[in-house]
């Protein structure tokens, strides 16, 4: 059973899609500045950043702030 949350703008979003939509915003480099997050600055790739920000408890909660900042206007 999934619980409504109408106060969280962030629920139903896979962090696959959050990843996806601010490459195609940014880039591996804007977003390595950005966040200063290393898994963006040296040779990224989808699938690695994807598995770093799963098992990275406080690299995915910046990405997801980010998100929601910038992208959920």
């Amino acid at each position: 059973m999934s619980k409504e949350q109408p106060n969280n703008p962030m629920h139903g979003i896979k962090l696959a899609t959050i990843l996806e939509q601010l490459f195609k915003e940014y880039g591996w480099e804007e977003l390595g500045k950005l966040l200063n997050i290393n898994a963006f600055k040296n040779n990224p790739t989808y699938k690695s950043s994807l598995k770093f920000l799963r098992t990275t408890p406080w690299a995915r909660e910046k990405v997801e702030k980010f998100y929601e900042k910038n992208m959920l206007k």
